[in-house]
């Protein structure tokens, strides 16, 4: 990916959207526990914080926050998804092209980024992100959506554990 197309603010808080190349794939619920042990190897590497996350069968939202002075997200998500990658079985099929580049037919090769504005932004994409399994029909209130950093930010206070039920009015942020 070219670097021109990236927003790079050191120490910034970004939202993404990282897609399966088979939409129609349950692959990453169905090895939550590889992309999670991914993520935990990457991070022990490479810190980030999580501020948001939610991982639905085929694609994942989240909202990171980098360490002061680092913009380097690109080599986080390449490091996120070869991780993933190499801990599942080799099954998928591939197009000629992958083969030739020796790529798996896993992940699309792009993924959305934003970068955070303020803090009615960094809302916005909060409640987008926890809304997501609701939107796509995985649940009926976000609070029964297993894959999502929702339940810690009940915890922590910052929702309400009756928040989302789905009829709560999420902001059009324009992602995917």
């Amino acid at each position: 990916m070219p670097d021109y197309r990236r927003n790079r603010v050191p120490g910034g808080t970004y939202f993404f959207t990282v897609n399966l190349l088979e939409r129609s794939s349950r692959l990453l619920t169905e090895h939550i526990d590889e992309l999670r042990a991914a993520v935990v190897k990457v991070r022990r590497v490479r810190p980030f914080h999580v501020d948001a996350w939610v991982v639905l069968p085929e694609h994942m939202h989240c909202v990171w926050t980098l360490p002061e002075g680092d913009a380097d997200y690109p080599a986080r998500w390449r490091a996120i998804k070869i991780a993933f990658v190499k801990a599942l079985p080799f099954v998928e099929p591939r197009s000629a092209v992958r083969v030739a580049k020796g790529e798996r037919g896993i992940w699309q090769r792009r993924y959305w980024e934003h970068t955070i504005r303020d803090e009615r932004d960094y809302a916005a994409h909060l409640d987008y992100v926890h809304f997501n399994p609701v939107k796509h029909g995985h649940a009926a209130q976000v609070a029964d959506w297993p894959y999502s950093s929702f339940h810690g930010l009940v915890e922590k206070g910052v929702y309400p554990r009756d928040w989302g039920g789905g009829s709560v009015d999420i902001a059009d942020t324009g992602e995917p």
